[in-house]
């Protein structure tokens, strides 16, 4: 994936230079520029860029910055390089808008729902790693969403909370659902693989915020748009927009999206919408544990079976979990339900942004929570380590039972010969039922109720975007910029809202 152009220089590549290199493809890739890098001072002199990841992973925010600064004012740093550095310093930004809350304000939040809260506890928690942390330069500072996961995360935090008690919103199809067993039922009646359409129509809207660009100046935005994929989506149809006639990526974008441009006007927002109808599956494979057998690592399966950095790196510590969780066992299949099982017992928990973490994989082996995409990336990571390709898959999930649910959700797919390619969704996991096909519903199945817009992960967009984007590995809610750089989550508001259509296909 990562090609690089050593045409530009006669300088001689060491090993460790084109280590740098690669990881510096991959930070481009991650911010969606370019992945061309020539072998330059900054690759030979070391490995700066590494050292400086690892500085702001540690809150060692000063130290990466000058850096940064040493590295920039280098004559000989290529563009590439630049960019691949001044990332890290918009990283420490991001960082920062997630990180927003000091020790004090913790605890005020906390007393809203524990109101007779005692030091001990905070103490207690908070030296256990339960109330997410960073120290920035020696200075405690707490994910914006700490409160609320300590709750997930604690069970003594949750009994101290004090009447009333809000439950915590769980997805309709987590619990074991009518919905699945009528998949599982028709499935084999028909012995179809693809069975309960639905169809939907979906509007996606994005507003830019009054003056976030001076009035006149282009605004470029990028909506997530659905690409056919076989047995599971079919049959999209636009339907409108805002501003007419959008530029919709071809079939092939693995990051599919509806592209606009329009000018900003004087103290008013700047709004796109893209309506569109697509069909829904749900999907069965019924597969027979025995007659699965190892994949043939041909050329189209072998970029799901390689590490790709950042996100999906074979660490020394994931090959010792992975042996751990593995045993003996040789099956793909079992192996696979291992795996899933095993990262189906971590705690969700509210995710920081994606693109302010350095290797997802990691981060939700060691954080001791992760949400869907760090799950889905951690098992991908996993599964790919041990021989079956695994890929990416996400967009929205919604249901028809529960008004206004509705939720970003990413998913998965993994190639268990001689079925190939089915789907796996660790995060909505193993269902309470005493029926094993039941239970493993979401290893080979996936409910009608989701759209997927991402059939892989950290993709360019067709037209390219020219600034860092705001979520550098999913797209779900959208992206934005104009000439003088990328729009940021802070500068606009989205929406997603679906409308059920009836069976015949008409609203």
């Amino acid at each position: 994936m990562y090609d690089v152009d050593a045409s530009r220089s006669q300088h001689v590549v060491t090993e460790r230079g084109r280590r740098t290199r690669r990881r510096l493809a991959a930070w481009l890739s991650l911010c969606g520029w370019p992945m061309v890098l020539p072998v330059t001072g900054l690759a030979e002199a070391g490995d700066p860029l590494s050292a400086i990841v690892a500085d702001i992973d540690r809150g060692r925010f000063q130290s990466a910055e000058a850096a940064i600064a040493r590295a920039l004012a280098a004559t000989d740093a290529a563009a590439a390089d630049r960019e691949a550095l001044l990332f890290q310093r918009e990283r420490m930004r991001r960082i920062r808008l997630d990180f927003t809350l000091d020790a004090d304000a913790v605890r005020e939040r906390l007393r809203t729902h524990v109101p007779d809260l005692g030091e001990d506890e905070f103490q207690r928690w908070d030296s256990a790693g339960l109330i997410e942390r960073l120290d920035i330069d020696g200075e405690p500072r707490y994910f914006s969403r700490s409160v609320s996961n300590l709750f997930r995360l604690s069970p003594e935090a949750a009994a101290r909370r004090a009447p009333p008690v809000r439950a915590f919103v769980q997805g309709p199809y987590e619990a074991l659902h009518r919905h699945h067993r009528d998949v599982m039922q028709v499935a084999k009646a028909t012995g179809a693989t693809s069975v309960l359409p639905r169809r939907v129509r979906i509007t996606h809207t994005l507003s830019v915020k009054p003056d976030a660009v001076p009035a006149g100046e282009t605004v470029r935005a990028w909506l997530p748009y659905p690409r056919a994929i076989a047995g599971q989506q079919e049959a999209i149809a636009l339907v409108a927009s805002q501003p007419g006639r959008p530029q919709v990526a071809p079939e092939r974008a693995l990051q599919r999206t509806a592209y606009f441009e329009q000018p900003a006007v004087a103290g008013a927002p700047t709004t796109f919408s893209v309506t569109y109808e697509v069909t829904m599956h749900a999907r069965r494979v019924a597969m027979d544990p025995d007659r699965v057998v190892p994949a043939t690592a041909t050329p189209e399966l072998a970029a799901f079976l390689a590490e790709r950095a950042p996100h999906v790196v074979f660490s020394d510590d994931l090959r010792r979990f992975s042996e751990q969780i593995v045993g003996d066992e040789k099956n793909p299949y079992r192996i696979a339900q291992k795996l899933f099982a095993a990262v189906d017992r971590i705690p969700w928990a509210g995710a920081r942004e994606y693109s302010t973490i350095s290797n997802i994989s990691d981060h939700a082996f060691r954080a001791g929570h992760a949400d869907c995409g760090q799950q889905t990336l951690l098992l991908i990571t996993l599964l790919r380590m041990n021989g079956i390709p695994a890929r990416w898959q996400s967009g929205w999930a919604y249901s028809e039972d529960v008004e206004g649910h509705d939720t970003m959700h990413d998913w998965g797919a993994l190639y268990l010969a001689p079925y190939g390619w089915v789907p796996m969704d660790v995060t909505t996991g193993q269902l309470a039922s005493d029926d094993p096909a039941l239970r493993w519903f979401y290893l080979g199945g996936l409910d009608a109720y989701r759209v997927a817009f991402n059939d892989d992960y950290s993709r360019e967009f067709i037209p390219a975007k020219q600034h860092v984007r705001s979520e550098t590995v999913d797209l779900q809610r959208g992206e934005v910029e104009w000439k003088g750089g990328n729009l940021y989550f802070d500068q606009w508001d989205y929406t997603f809202e679906w409308t059920m259509l009836p069976r015949d296909g008409r609203g």
